[in-house]
């Protein structure tokens, strides 16, 4: 079976990061992530995700450079972070409990879902 890239935002604005909290699945809802999703047949990775952020988010964004490593879920899937630009509209959850925005020093105190922890020292750095 082909391995699933699933691609996350980090949408970063005036030194903070925009965080989504996780309606589902239970084991997971409740944590919070980068918000994103799965990249499809024919989509570019940038594309995948400035898709996802639009469906989830409501807003356009200009996707950037890779952030931190790929992280491998299972043997299935692949997680992979990018920076992210808002460049139209305001962000609202329409897939999550809840947004917010977290500075680097709340960064630790964030209740990940346990993956998108390996990305914490690059995020720390990016802002």
């Amino acid at each position: 079976m082909p391995n699933q890239i699933i691609v996350a935002g980090a949408i970063i604005a005036d030194c903070t990061l925009l965080v989504a909290q996780r309606d589902r699945p239970p084991e997971l809802a409740g944590r919070w992530e980068l918000p994103g999703g799965k990249v499809r047949a024919g989509e570019t990775e940038p594309e995948a995700l400035a898709r996802e952020l639009a469906e989830e988010l409501g807003v356009e964004v200009a996707v950037g450079e890779r952030l931190g490593g790929d992280i491998d879920l299972d043997s299935t899937a692949t997680l992979r972070a990018y920076r992210v630009e808002l460049i139209g509209g305001r962000p609202h959850p329409r897939e999550h409990r809840a947004l917010r925005w977290v500075t680097a020093a709340e960064l630790h105190a964030v209740d990940w879902v346990p993956a998108d922890r390996g990305w914490l020292a690059a995020l720390a750095d990016a802002l």
